[in-house]
C-alpha cells in the first residue's frame, strides 16, 4: 500500500473506530457510505472481531454483498458468526458458488450444513457438487456457473443463450461449446459471437479448447490458466464432460495464496491466510513458534559438533572467529539454490526425474561460488591471519559453497516432491540446519590436516 493510500485508509478508520466506540451508528453508516468498496475492505480488515461487525452491519445492503465477497475467508467467517441468520442466509446466497464453498470450508460443520440447507434448491445442488471434489483440488475451487451452446446453433441463437444467462453467471466472455452429453468441443469469444453474422454456426467460429481435469492440483491448474493467458479455463471430468470453469481472477488468487504460502514457510513459519492486522496476537506466535521449537532441537546438532573438535579450537583458538563466516555464507547458499528451485517445481521447469540433471547443475554453480568466495576468503584471511589460515578458509569455502549448493538445490526440495511434502518445508529451515552442522565437519577436517592439528 502507497503512502497516500495508507493515509486514505487511516484517517477513516480512526473516525469509524470513534464513532463505533461512541455508539453513534448513522455516524458510522455515514462515514462508511463516502468510502469506495476497496476502501470499506481496508478498514474492516484493521478493525477488531466486535467493530468490524457493527461496522459491517451499517452498510447498505447490496453494498455489503459485495463487500463480504472481496474479503478473506477467515474474516468472512468471522462476521457470519456476527451476524443474524437472516443477514447470513442473504449474504451466502449472494456469493458465487466456489467463493460459497471457501466460506464453508472456513465455518464448523453445524454451521455450514445449516447454512447449506438453508439455500435454495439448485444453489445447494451446485454448493454440494464443488464440495464433493478433494479440498486441494481444482473441482473444489471452480465456478460450475457458465454459459454453453452447441456447435449447430447460430451465433444468434448462442447470443440468445447468453442473455438468458446473465442473471445466475458473470461469466459469459468466454462461451463453451459442447455436445448434448455435456462433452467439451470447444470454445468461443462473446466478441466473436457478436462480429460474426448471424446466421453463422457456432461450429465456423468456435476454436479448440484447452482444458482442466477437476481433481488436477489448484496450483498447478492455475499456472496453467496464467500461462496459457485465457479469461476461462474449462473444467472436464474425468469423461471429459464440462462441469467448471476457472476463471482468471480465481487462479489469480490462488496463485497469489501459493506464492504467499512458499513465503512464509522458505522463512521457517506456517502462512497465516488472512491480513496481518486482523490476525490475533496468538495466532501469530503459533505460526512462528513450531519452527522456531524445530530449528531449536535440530541446532544441537551443532553444538554437538563443536564439542566433538572442542580439542581441535583449544589448541588454535582463531579458527573459531570464523565460525559465523562459514555457517552463514553455507546456509544462504543452500538457501538460494533451494528458493529457485523450489520456484522451478512451482511452475513445472523441472521434475523429480531430474535430481541428476540438478544435482550436476548445482555443483557446478556451486563450485563456481566456491572459487570465486574461497579465493577472496584466502587472500584477506591471509593478509591478516597468516596464508595457513588463508588457505583453511580458502578450502573450507570452496568444499562449503558446493556442499550447500549440491544439498540445498539438488536434493532437499526434490526429494520433498518425491515424498509429497511441501519442497518450501524441506529447504531453508532444515538446510540451514544441515550445512551449520556438515560445515563445521568439513572446517575442522580440512584444518587438522593443513595445521597437523590433533
Amino acid at each position: 500500500m502507497s503512502r497516500v493510500q495508507e493515509v486514505k485508509v487511516q484517517r477513516p478508520f480512526r473516525a469509524v473506530e470513534s464513532a463505533i466506540g461512541s455508539q453513534d451508528l448513522p455516524e458510522v453508516a455515514r462515514l462508511l457510505a463516502e468510502l469506495t468498496v476497496g476502501e470499506v475492505v481496508d478498514l474492516l480488515e484493521r478493525l477488531g472481531v466486535r467493530q468490524r461487525a457493527v461496522a459491517y452491519r451499517m452498510l447498505a445492503k447490496d453494498r455489503a454483498v459485495t463487500v463480504f465477497e472481496r474479503l478473506d475467508a477467515p474474516l468472512q467467517r468471522e462476521l457470519v458468526t456476527g451476524l443474524r441468520d437472516e443477514e447470513v442466509a442473504g449474504v451466502v446466497e449472494s456469493l458465487d458458488t466456489d467463493d460459497r464453498v471457501s466460506l464453508l470450508d472456513e465455518l464448523p460443520a453445524a454451521l455450514a450444513t445449516r447454512l447449506l440447507k438453508g439455500l435454495p434448491l439448485s444453489e445447494r445442488e451446485l454448493t454440494a457438487a464443488v464440495l464433493g471434489y478433494p479440498e486441494n483440488s481444482i473441482g473444489r475451487r471452480m465456478n460450475p456457473s457458465y454459459v454453453t451452446t452447441h456447435p449447430d446453433l447460430t451465433c444468434a441463437e448462442s447470443l440468445e443463450r447468453v442473455r438468458g444467462e446473465l442473471e445466475r453467471t458473470r461469466n459469459v466472455y468466454t462461451v463453451m461449446v459442447t455436445d448434448p452429453q455435456r462433452r467439451l468441443m470447444g470454445v468461443t469469444s462473446l466478441q466473436r459471437l457478436m462480429a460474426a453474422p448471424p446466421d453463422t454456426l457456432v461450429s465456423q467460429v468456435m476454436e479448440e479448447a484447452d482444458r482442466v481435469s477437476a481433481t488436477e492440483p489448484r496450483e498447478r491448474a492455475a499456472r496453467q490458466c496464467a500461462a496459457l493467458r485465457v479469461l476461462s479455463l474449462p473444467v472436464v471430468d474425468d469423461e471429459d464432460r464440462l462441469v467448471g470453469v476457472l476463471t482468471v481472477d480465481d487462479a489469480l488468487n490462488i496463485l497469489e495464496d501459493a506464492e504467499s504460502e512458499d513465503q512464509a514457510r522458505l522463512s521457517g513459519s506456517e502462512p497465516l491466510r488472512r491480513p496481518y492486522l486482523s490476525t490475533p496476537v496468538f495466532r501469530l506466535v503459533r505460526s512462528r513458534v513450531v519452527w522456531l521449537l524445530v530449528l531449536a532441537v535440530s541446532a544441537v546438532l551443532t553444538v554437538r559438533v563443536l564439542e566433538a573438535f572442542e580439542s581441535t579450537l583449544e589448541q588454535l583458538v582463531v579458527l573459531s572467529v570464523f565460525i559465523p563466516l562459514l555457517t552463514g555464507t553455507g546456509g544462504n547458499t543452500g538457501n538460494q539454490a533451494a528458493t529457485s528451485l523450489t520456484r522451478a517445481l512451482a511452475l513445472g521447469d523441472v521434475h523429480t526425474r531430474d535430481v541428476v540433471k540438478v544435482m550436476l547443475r548445482e555443483m557446478r554453480v556451486g563450485l563456481c561460488l566456491g572459487l570465486l568466495l574461497g579465493g577472496l576468503g584466502f587472500v584477506i584471511v591471509g593478509l591478516i591471519y597468516g596464508w595457513d589460515i588463508g588457505a583453511v578458509i580458502g578450502l573450507t569455502l570452496l568444499a562449503l559453497c558446493t556442499l550447500a549448493a549440491t544439498v540445498g538445490g539438488g536434493c532437499m526440495p526434490l526429494i520433498a516432491r518425491a515424498i509429497g511434502a511441501d519442497p518450501a518445508v524441506f529447504s531453508n529451515p532444515f538446510i540451514s540446519t544441515f550445512v551449520d552442522a556438515a560445515g563445521l565437519v568439513v572446517y575442522f577436517l580440512i584444518a587438522r590436516a593443513m595445521l597437523g592439528l590433533a
